[in-house]
Order: structure tokens, then C-alpha cells, then sequence
């Protein structure tokens, strides 16, 4: 096409314009067909065919698709094993290595009766064709992160099955061409596995232990972001090495790096939003630009093999989940979810016919000819569409059960957290313990604020609160919450922070320990001496020597007559959840009677959380806690006003023991909400 001395020349070349073009799908193909009630993978799975070579020839499948779509796959796997919830997978790991096993033997040994009789394959070839079916790609592993579901248990069956079912999918693949392989010897398949298995082990070992360190001495979200890649990339580099395909290695280090990386962190925040707005997008597009239409149509034995692949994947995967579902006496719309996430054809299935395609024979011919290489990319085709509409079908229908569930729950006061600022080297870790404590569906649940002394320095004092609360909006934002913040003047800090809170109805407050300027100086502080006694509504006093998301553990000590507070359920549930986001052991050391309260809630409410309890008689026995504390552990004392139920007077003794045993520790003194009027 040429407009005077403009010309246009198709496909497009130039790299600008192909990544604009690019940009272009990925921001309307959602929109448009989602006016259709097209889920937006398929969107771009179709867009891809449109513009791909087989389409109207506008884009050409270069090195970029190549690289961006590897990435994107890489993606998927590693989104996928950071999202799993590894104290529910404890749970599920047997029902998901059932799914996996059914998912893996029911496809591939009707693909291999169908292919033999059906296809008159050779034995080689059947075997080769038949694992292809049992394999699948988490192509709609998006929608679940969408609609906020990738907490569910049919979620981690289905994840964790695509694990057991991919891994045995690739070795079959590594066996296979193995035989065709001059240097393979009879002990291949024995000498991969041991290889897999250690280097699984090596990253199991090494990559937790390197990013926790890492971790540990680079705070910068970008820093810890490049790092985090980085460690992808070499996880499945790593298995290519070996033989395997990348996207195992992938997914081992996103279960690796699952506890170190709170799914609440601004640094999750990151990863997420970057692989959702391109990489993942690149690959659906580069999936759609393979396949061409317009073979299969003509061509009989196409369009014949393309229909047993079609309905031997299907069906083999359907079975699997409905043997799953009864099995473990599941709900329908679990059922459908986890048919619908596993069913998908993509990535291991690509590798596999390419891998076939390109084995040549004795006799010349191909191990897999050209008929399943066009059955296969409808095959891609196909069951991409099926799994896309299945898992939005049965993501909506979950959360529509759910949102039934909340309505009929009754209705509590809305939680509102209040962050006051004052030093800026202890910002960053208040705003991260907020984020960790609070309900992850309130996005304003947070208020950071800081009150400025109006004296002379005000000016100084004011700039830098300023740079305060920018930082704090920052880390709010990055989390994907919304950010309040607040600034006050004040001749007393104490007060500005409870009119602060009045005024924002907040109910519970977080605030730094304070540190001692002087022998004389008290240990909790004025400011918060005077802040206990104005307010009513929970107080956390916090001091934090290492990254709140590097913390393995939480030390919970709770005094006799605890249960008797009326905050008592409040800090158990804010705890509960900062051990579910930190996926990490919580330890209650209190009374008996005490500790029976606290495990009965923990049984009805958060029965998902690892928890430990300990018989803590007397409170005086506070100091054994000193042998279970490490340097990654965090103690938390639940204390008391003077004056409450709980109250004991060697609570006055705290300030001494926590100075001269717990200094090296990260601290946190918990005085729950208590009834009474705000003063």
C-alpha cells in the first residue's frame, strides 16, 4: 500500500512500531470483547491469529515474541507457585498429586489406544502424542488472580497437579528424544531423573537462603524486584541445562520463594502488575500468531487428527477432575474450576511436536508429521478458548458464593489502621506491618500521619513529615492500597494523634518504639504513655530489626484473664492474618484456660493458620521465651492497661526484661481495645 512517498509495508518490521502495535492489542482486545463476554485471554489469543502471519500478516513472529513470550510463560509458572498458599497446600498436597496423576495417566493412556487404532501410529509416536494431551498450561491462571480466588483449594489441587502432571509430561518428552539422541545410553531416563531431583534440591536449599540475605540488606522494591527475576531465570536455565523444559524450574522457585514474598508486599504488587500488563499478554499473542486456520480446512487427515486430539484431551482431563471431585467429595463448581485451569494447551505441548517435528526417522519420515503439527495448534486453540471460558464461568460463580457468604455474616465496625510518623529509618517497616495486619479487601484501611510541634523548627519538622507521608503513600500504593495521609500541627503530638484518630474513625493505632535519649528517659515514652491513657482502641508499639517480610516466626506471650478483653478477638485475627501472609509458624505461649480460648477461635475462624500453643502458668516464667527467640523470629507481647482485666503489676517489669533479653529481637508490645469512652 503506498499514500504518495508513505509506503507501508506488511508485515511490520520496524521493532517501534511492532511494540506499539503490540500495546495496542493488549490494551483493547480486553475491552472490546469483553463487551462480548469473551474472556480477555482469548481475546488476545485470537488477536494474535489476526494480526500473525497466517492472518492478515501485519506482525511477524520475530526474536521479541520469542524472548517476551518465554518470558511470559516463565510467568504464568512463577506467578503460579508464589501464589500458592503453602500452609493450605500442606493440606491439599495428596489431593493434588491425585489430580495430577489422573490428569497425567487417563490422557495419555486413552491418547495412546486412540493414536495406535485409531490414528495407526507407530508405538514411539503414540507415546510422544499421547503425553502431549496430558499436559497443560495454567493459560487461565490470570482469571482466578482477577477475581481474587487463587486462594481456593480447587485453585492449589489444580496448580499443584499441573506440577506432578507437567513434570512427568516433560520427562516422557526428555526420554523420547533421548532415544534419538547419538549419545544416549540405556540408563538416559534413570541419569535425567536424578538430575532433576538434584537440582530441584540444590534450588530448594540454596535459593531461599540467598534471597533471604539478599533480602536482608537491600530494602529498594526495584533492587529486590531485578533480583527476584534474576533468580527465575537462573532456576530455569538451570533445568534446560539439564534437559528439562524451563518452566518446571520456573515454578520451583516461585514455591522456593513463596514465604519470603507476602502476597500483601508492595514487591509482590510489582511482579504481579508487570507480568499481567506484558509479558503474559506477549505470550498469549505469540500462542495466537502460531496457529493458521486456514490449513486444517481441506485437509482431512488435519482436521481428523486435530478432532481425537481435541476430544482426548478433553475428556481425559474432564475425568480427572470429576474422579478428584468424587474422590474427595468436592463441589460441582470445584470441579469446573479445576477442569478449567487444567486443560489448557500450550507450552509443554508446543515443546512436545516440536521436539517430535523435528526428529527425522530412519526412513525419512518425521516422528510427528504435519497433520498433528496443524492438529495441534487447533488443539492449542481450542481448549485455550474452553479453559478461558470454564474458569471465568466458575471464578464468578465462586465469588458470587462468596460475596452471598459475606452479607449474611454480621456486620462489624469497618477496621481503619492509624500509622503516626516520626522517624523516617522506621517508616517503611510500620507501613509493612500495617499492610501485614490489616483485611486485604478494605484498599483504605490505612491512614498515615504525622504530627509536626508548632515551635520554631516547624519549618524543618514540616519538610521532612512531607517526605514522610510521600514515602508512605508510595509503599500504600505500590501494595495496591489506597493512601491517606495526614498532616497535623500541634503543641502536643499526643493529642494530635487521638484527634486524628477520632476524626478518621480509626481503631487501632501502630506506632514506633520510642528510643532513649537519656537513663532517665521512660521506655515506652511519653508519647506513648500519654496516647495508652487517651484512647481506648488497640495499641501496637513496634520495633523491627530486620524487614517485616523476612520474618519466620511470631512469639505471641498472652498474660491470664486475657480472654476477658474486649479486643481479645481482634488481635488474634490481626495476628492470624500476619501469619497467613508471612505463611509462617504463629506460637501462643499463655495460661491454659487462656490458650483453650485462643485455639477453639483459631479452629472456627482461622483454621488455615499453623499455630502452636504453649503452657505459660505464670507470667513470671516470661523469660523462657528467650531460648525459642531468634534473630528472624517476632515477639509479641500482649499486655495491658493498668487498670484492665488482664493487668498484672509485673507488667511493669517489662520494660527491664525486654532491654536486657529481648534487644537484639524485634519487639512488639500489643495493649488490646479495651472498653471505655476516649478521653
Amino acid at each position: 500500500m503506498q499514500f504518495s512517498e508513505f509506503s507501508l509495508q506488511l508485515p511490520v518490521t520496524d521493532p517501534t512500531l511492532i511494540f506499539f502495535l503490540v500495546l495496542v492489542i493488549i490494551l483493547f482486545a480486553p475491552v472490546i470483547l469483553e463487551r462480548l463476554h469473551i474472556p480477555h485471554i482469548v481475546g488476545l489469543i485470537l488477536a494474535g491469529v489476526l494480526v500473525g502471519q497466517h492472518g492478515f500478516n501485519i506482525l511477524k513472529q520475530d526474536s521479541s515474541f520469542d524472548l517476551f513470550g518465554k518470558v511470559g510463560l516463565y510467568y504464568i509458572m512463577f506467578l503460579a507457585g508464589l501464589e500458592m498458599n503453602m500452609e493450605d497446600f500442606k493440606s491439599i498436597r495428596v489431593k493434588a498429586t491425585v489430580l495430577g496423576l489422573l490428569a497425567f495417566i487417563f490422557p495419555l493412556g486413552i491418547g495412546i489406544w486412540t493414536n495406535m487404532h485409531l490414528l495407526e501410529y507407530s508405538l514411539v509416536t503414540s507415546v510422544l502424542l499421547a503425553s502431549m494431551y496430558a499436559s497443560h498450561t495454567l493459560i487461565s491462571y490470570p482469571i482466578v488472580l482477577r477475581y481474587g480466588i487463587n486462594s481456593q483449594r480447587s485453585v492449589g489441587i489444580a496448580v499443584g497437579g499441573t506440577a506432578v502432571t507437567d513434570t512427568l509430561t516433560l520427562l516422557v518428552l526428555a526420554v523420547i528424544s533421548g532415544l534419538y539422541k547419538e549419545e544416549a545410553s540405556d540408563l538416559f531416563w534413570v541419569w535425567l531423573l536424578v538430575k532433576v531431583v538434584v537440582l530441584s534440591l540444590v534450588i530448594m536449599y540454596l535459593f531461599p537462603r540467598i534471597c533471604r540475605w539478599f533480602f536482608h540488606r537491600y530494602n529498594d522494591n526495584i533492587v529486590q524486584y531485578i533480583f527476584v527475576m534474576a533468580l527465575v531465570f537462573l532456576g530455569a536455565g538451570l533445568m534446560e541445562l539439564i534437559g528439562m523444559e524451563g518452566i518446571l524450574g520456573a515454578f520451583l522457585v516461585g514455591l522456593v520463594l513463596n514465604k519470603l514474598i507476602p502476597h500483601v508486599s508492595p514487591l509482590m504488587s510489582h511482579l504481579e502488575f508487570v507480568g499481567n500488563a506484558l509479558f503474559i499478554p506477549y505470550f498469549l499473542i505469540g500462542v495466537g500468531m502460531l496457529i493458521n486456520i486456514k490449513v486444517l480446512f481441506g485437509h482431512f487427515d488435519s482436521l481428523k487428527v486435530a478432532f481425537v486430539m481435541i476430544v482426548v484431551a478433553l475428556s481425559g482431563k474432564w475425568i480427572a477432575s470429576w474422579l478428584t471431585q468424587k474422590i474427595y467429595k468436592m463441589r460441582a463448581v470445584e470441579r469446573e474450576l479445576m477442569f478449567g485451569l487444567s486443560n489448557a494447551q500450550a507450552a509443554a505441548t508446543l515443546a512436545a511436536v516440536l521436539v517430535g517435528y523435528n526428529i527425522i526417522l530412519p526412513d525419512g519420515q518425521r516422528l510427528l508429521n504435519e497433520d498433528v503439527l496443524n492438529g495441534t495448534i487447533l488443539l492449542i486453540l481450542v481448549t485455550c478458548v474452553v479453559s478461558s471460558f470454564i474458569t471465568e464461568y466458575a471464578a464468578k460463580r465462586i465469588v458470587m458464593d462468596r460475596a452471598v457468604e459475606v452479607v449474611s455474616e454480621k456486620i462489624q465496625k469497618k477496621e481503619k489502621f492509624l500509622i503516626p510518623l516520626a522517624n523516617p529509618r522506621t517508616l517503611e517497616q510500620l507501613v509493612g506491618f500495617s499492610l501485614l495486619l490489616r483485611d486485604k479487601k478494605d484498599k483504605d484501611s490505612l491512614v498515615a500521619l504525622n504530627v509536626i510541634n508548632d515551635d520554631n523548627d516547624s519549618l524543618k519538622q514540616e519538610l521532612q513529615g512531607k517526605h514522610s507521608l510521600e514515602r508512605a503513600a508510595q509503599i500504600m500504593t505500590e501494595a495496591d492500597v489506597e493512601p491517606k495521609t495526614v498532616m497535623r500541627f500541634d503543641l502536643n503530638i499526643a493529642t494530635g494523634i487521638f484527634h486524628t484518630a477520632k476524626e478518621h474513625d480509626v481503631t487501632d493505632i501502630v506506632i514506633g518504639l520510642h528510643h532513649r535519649k537519656s537513663i532517665v528517659d521512660s521506655f515506652l515514652g511519653t508519647l506513648s504513655e500519654n496516647l495508652l491513657k487517651k484512647t481506648c482502641m488497640q495499641v501496637m508499639i513496634a520495633r523491627f530489626h530486620i524487614p517485616v517480610t523476612s520474618l519466620q516466626c511470631i512469639i505471641v506471650a498472652v498474660p491470664p484473664k486475657a480472654e476477658f478483653e474486649c479486643g481479645f478477638v481482634k488481635w488474634i485475627s490481626h495476628l492470624c492474618r500476619m501469619s497467613k501472609h508471612l505463611d509462617c509458624q504463629i506460637h501462643f505461649y499463655a495460661h491454659p484456660q487462656t490458650s483453650g480460648y485462643i485455639r477453639k477461635y483459631i479452629r472456627k475462624k482461622h483454621r488455615d493458620i499453623n499455630a502452636v500453643y504453649t503452657d505459660l502458668v505464670s507470667w513470671e516464667d516470661l523469660l523462657i521465651l528467650t531460648g525459642q527467640m531468634n534473630y528472624e523470629c517476632l515477639l509479641v507481647i500482649v499486655s495491658a492497661r493498668r487498670g484492665a482485666i488482664s493487668y498484672d503489676s509485673s507488667f511493669e517489669k517489662l520494660p527491664g526484661q525486654i532491654s536486657r533479653y529481648f534487644n537484639n529481637n524485634s519487639v512488639v508490645l500489643l495493649f488490646p481495645e479495651q472498653n471505655g469512652e476516649q478521653q
